[in-house]
């Protein structure tokens, strides 16, 4: 077993993702202006408050506190001027707090929900080549870890615009206080984005390694757990343990390197606000000493560097997302960008319902990846209302000629035609809508057996029809016996069923449908002999308004039949009935046999267990 890394694009000079992140987060804007705008609008109130905190701090100082000093009497009215300046602004900063952070956190959201579910629908109408060629690990990490890291930047975002909002506000007021003053104080700035820059350099090569590291992990992961039968199988627990475990230490060792980083930098951008504040301090006590300037307005330019201090950091967390943004942006993209998806035309099947004719005329197909096709010039035809068995040995491409039949895949050259009509002409849902199939892996979701059957569509799904479903597909004995019959919970694919109950079901859940084609790729594998011709006898009964293409390995299917296919090496090399093909097929005649003898030991054993 083994990961297949979706390959991104390393980063590379810091310009290069600076200018990327910068486009991602534009295309963020413009996908959610309205929620941006009212979170920077709560940002720049913030930043004014802030910034306002000052100034109030400086005003009180002047006219109230200082006047309270040299009186040595402190007045009820200048205790409530004091409350009063300070709450005004603190309800200002109160809002602008709470308008910045819902409103951010509502624009990041619905970005990430927005592109899970454009990631998702390209899943859908991705064809199953292209998902073969992706491990499901990889393909989780694409819905949920990318976006988030594509849009988490969108946190600190408005707050970092509303930084830039206070350091104009707070450069025009240090200005006006003292020029001198301010040029001292603002010196820190160019310092302090000097640091958060080299910062960056060294930071998007290690956050970047990190986030492509979590994608394997997750790989890793979800191999491992879907393939846990296997692995407790064959006893593999404890390689597949250390598998895991390289994979957790190399991103182990990635992230500590980006905590390593972070502890390094941030005490020294920390510390440069902090400089400039002691800066200020002491140019400004040598200007009052000097009668320049008086105690209030140090102590307004002093807490106003002290309160940039922390707002400035924004900037920086900023920077910081941006490296992860422009990784996780890149391999959502590779997922939306991937051609391959199915096209539909505006074809409409006539009104009226019966059997479809399904045919085939000169397919190839080869599976990705390989040279030589699967199916090669391929014509076949299936009469309305019949029964048609695909027989062939492992490999000939029958579970192929299947999935082209109901178009889970598309041929490379050549038509596949429902009704007379080519299927890549037909609107979106008319085939779903015409052909059903139930492949032998069946998969059961984690709901009721009603809900596993009718999908929870709601036209049909009167439990009589349920029922009656389930008859055919001889699934209705058992349910009967559940505890809570059709509203029995089934549990994660079918985890409480045995492989025979879920190959009924997934049969009922077609039959429920009333399909006019009904493709069936060995759909009947884990029953019993018995059961299975129970099943088959109930398709008789239902047949009349079905067409029936089935795989077929047991002798019984193939005796429903009315034409057989025999097919080897990706082509049809023989068709007709059961005995004529037995007469003049060589390869068909040894295949059959070969099946006739394994059923007949198979039915040997069981009877010489119930004998003992």
């Amino acid at each position: 077993m083994s990961v297949a890394s979706q390959p991104v694009p390393r980063p590379t000079a810091n310009r290069a993702v600076l200018r990327r992140g910068l486009k991602v987060v534009w295309s963020g804007i413009k996908d959610q202006p309205r929620p941006f705008a009212v979170a920077v609008l709560g940002a720049m109130l913030w930043a004014a408050a802030t910034v306002g905190t000052a100034g109030a701090i400086g005003w009180v100082t002047d006219h109230v506190i200082e006047p309270a000093v040299t009186s040595r009497v402190v007045t009820a009215a200048g205790l409530w001027t004091i409350l009063g300046v300070l709450l005004a602004v603190l309800v200002v900063n109160v809002v602008g707090v709470i308008l910045r952070r819902v409103y951010a956190t509502v624009a990041g959201f619905n970005l990430q929900a927005g592109y899970r579910r454009r990631v998702t629908r390209q899943y859908l109408r991705l064809p199953l080549s292209w998902h073969h060629a992706h491990p499901s690990g990889q393909l989780l990490s694409n819905a949920h870890a990318d976006i988030e890291a594509t849009w988490q930047v969108f946190n600190p975002l408005p707050m970092a615009i509303g930084v830039i909002f206070m350091l104009l506000i707070a450069g025009v007021m240090m200005v006006v206080v003292d020029p001198f003053l301010a040029f001292i104080g603002l010196l820190v700035f160019p310092g302090l984005f000097a640091a958060n820059l080299v910062f960056q350099q060294f930071m998007a090569p290690r956050i970047t390694r990190a986030q492509q590291l979590r994608a394997e992990v997750a790989e890793v992961a979800h191999e491992s757990f879907e393939a846990g039968l296997v692995v407790k199988a064959m006893g593999r627990e404890d390689e597949e343990t250390e598998r895991f475990r390289g994979s957790t230490h190399e991103l182990r060792d990635a992230l500590i390197l980006v905590g390593r980083t972070r502890g390094t930098f941030e005490p020294v951008i920390e510390a440069i606000p902090t400089l400039g504040t002691l800066a200020v301090l002491g140019v400004g006590t040598w200007q009052v000493s000097r009668g320049e300037l008086d105690a209030a307005q140090v102590v307004q330019m002093a807490y106003l560097f002290s309160l940039l201090a922390f707002p400035v950091r924004a900037l920086g967390w900023v920077l910081a997302e941006l490296p992860r943004s422009v990784v996780g942006h890149d391999r959502v993209q590779h997922v939306l960008r991937s051609e391959g998806a199915m096209e539909h035309g505006p074809a409409r099947l006539p009104a009226g319902g019966g059997p479809a004719r399904s045919a085939m005329s000169h397919v190839t197909y080869t599976h990705a990846g390989e040279q030589e096709p699967a199916i090669h010039e391929v014509s076949l035809e299936v009469e309305a209302g019949s029964t048609t068995a695909l027989v062939g040995p492992t490999g000939s491409g029958k579970s192929t000629l299947v999935n082209l039949a109901v178009r889970l895949i598309d041929p490379g050259t050549g038509t596949v035609l429902l009704d007379g009509t080519d299927v890549r002409e037909l609107a979106r849902g008319v085939i779903p809508a015409t052909a059903t199939v139930v492949a032998q892996q069946t998969f059961m979701f984690d709901d009721t057996v009603r809900g596993n059957v009718t999908l929870g569509e709601d036209d049909r799904s009167t439990d009589a029809s349920v029922w009656e479903a389930l008859r055919i597909a001889q699934a209705d004995g058992f349910v009967r016996a559940m505890s809570d019959g059709l509203d029995t919970v089934i549990g994660e694919r079918g985890g409480n069923l045995s492989g025979g109950q879920r190959q009924r079901i997934a049969l009922a859940r077609a039959i429920w449908r009333q399909p006019r084609l009904l493709v069936l790729d060995d759909a009947t594998s884990a029953v019993d002999p018995s059961v299975e011709q129970a099943v088959l006898a109930g398709l008789r009964e239902a047949r009349t308004g079905m067409t029936v293409l089935v795989v077929a390995y047991r002798m019984a299917t193939i005796m429903l039949a009315d034409q057989v296919v025999y097919v080897e090496h990706g082509r049809v090399v023989d068709r007709g009935s059961h005995e004529d093909l037995v007469d003049r097929c060589g390869g068909y005649a040894d295949l059959v046999h070969a099946y006739a003898r394994e059923a007949a030991e198979r039915a040997a054993v069981e009877r010489a267990e119930e004998d003992a």
